[in-house]
């Protein structure tokens, strides 16, 4: 083995009991001298977090241990969702550059200015090629978190997720090293001779064509093309097949274009918002964001079957893109509305990652929300698989 390439191991394990998930965990990850040690673990298991955590980074020897909670935890080809289970995925990264940080509400209000951040975090830019990023969604404010980390490190890829616990409880933690927090968010930049290449899949397909928004106030677009925006939705859904308007039907969302300068826009050339009302008096339709003026927008539809074709033609052509290089190891958080509650049956997608690339080294939890990048900017998601592929930089 050449010391100075990177190592990864994974495990996940679904046990009721605790200590026997962690044993097990343990025996298949402990094999290298890992720096780095990611940890997702079941909700159930939460009253032993602590000695879970304890325990993980002495056994791996781990320097930095980052994860967090989740209702459903990922590894590779697996996803065990509302079962006791725990993924476990130690990383041995010689010549790495590595920050661990907790994150909380008073950052976020404090770091006013971009400059702030690395000085509150006492993290220089020039060390940092990427982040992972875990977060509570009830008591810090995700967005304006992404905001200023993305104004502090411009063109680092930041990807990551809102943690969960379960389908009805307002709680959750995330983990950084010994400690267990309830509340704000943990993160790890990567730099030295590592980064991560992102994959945002946000399980829509495009209908109809790509238009230009010339009237909109807030969150309400009045037209589009000069045309009530009203009139445009209901044009795009009569021109599609049949099958495909059934398919649309409550499944309509729209794409606000990420980068305006594109050649042409497709998929992943957009930022998923949802549809939230129409108006057909007035012709205004309301979606969950607040466009710009000019701003190239294209209806989309989000079903299993976009969102299984999305994530499958985003696979191919990131394989196709990366060549010779090959990912070492990858963090995968999924939306909690995935899984079997959208596909039907279980490990879709991380049986579709092992399938396109290999068995690959993969930890990760079925999220509240997914952090990842569309075009140049980050944004927080949902209904989305957010993966982190890990990397040599070239």
């Amino acid at each position: 083995m050449d010391a100075w390439q990177p190592v990864a191991r994974s495990t996940i394990v679904k046990d009721a009991h605790w200590e026997r998930a962690l044993e097990k965990a343990l025996e298949q990850t402990t094999d290298i001298a890992a720096d780095v040690a990611l940890l997702f673990a079941s909700g159930a298991y939460a009253r032993y977090f602590p000695e879970i955590l304890h325990r993980a980074r002495h056994e791996t020897g781990a320097s930095v241990l980052i994860g967090c909670s989740g209702q459903g935890i990922i590894g590779t080809a697996q996803e065990l969702e509302g079962v006791p289970a725990l993924a476990l995925l130690t990383l041995s990264l010689p010549g790495a550059i590595l920050h661990s940080t907790r994150l909380t509400q008073e950052m976020v209000e404090d770091c006013s200015d971009p400059a702030d951040w690395p000085l509150r975090l006492e993290i220089p830019s020039h060390d940092v090629n990427a982040w992972l990023i875990f977060a509570d969604p009830y008591r810090l404010d995700c967005e304006e978190l992404i905001e200023g980390l993305e104004a502090a490190y411009p063109g680092r890829p930041m990807l990551g997720g809102l943690a969960s616990f379960g389908p009805t409880e307002r709680r959750t933690f995330v983990f950084l090293n010994r400690e267990v927090y309830d509340a704000g968010g943990v993160g790890l930049s990567i730099g030295g001779p590592y980064t991560i290449q992102p994959l945002v899949s946000q399980g829509c397909e495009p209908i109809g064509e790509p238009w230009t928004i010339t009237a909109v106030q807030d969150n309400i677009i009045q037209t589009i093309s000069n045309r009530p925006a009203y009139d445009l939705l209901v044009e795009t859904l009569e021109s599609l097949p049949e099958e495909m308007q059934l398919r649309a039907q409550n499944n309509l969302m729209v794409g606000l274009a990420a980068d305006e300068y594109r050649e042409s826009f497709g998929r992943g050339s957009y930022l998923i918002r949802p549809l939230l009302g129409i108006d057909p008096d007035s012709g205004a339709i309301a979606i969950g964001a607040y466009p710009r003026l000019g701003q190239t927008i294209q209806f989309q539809m989000r079903d299993a079957t976009a969102a299984d074709l999305d994530l499958k033609e985003l696979l191919e052509k990131t394989r196709a893109n990366l060549g010779a290089q090959k990912p070492f190891a990858g963090i995968l958080c999924s939306c909690n509305g995935r899984g079997i509650g959208m596909f039907g049956e279980p490990h879709h997608d991380a049986s579709a990652i092992a399938n396109t690339l290999g068995m690959l080294p993969l930890a990760g939890l079925f999220c509240n929300g997914e952090i990842g990048p569309i075009g140049t900017r980050t944004f927080l998601h949902g209904f989305t698989a957010s993966l982190a592929l890990l990397m040599k930089k070239e």
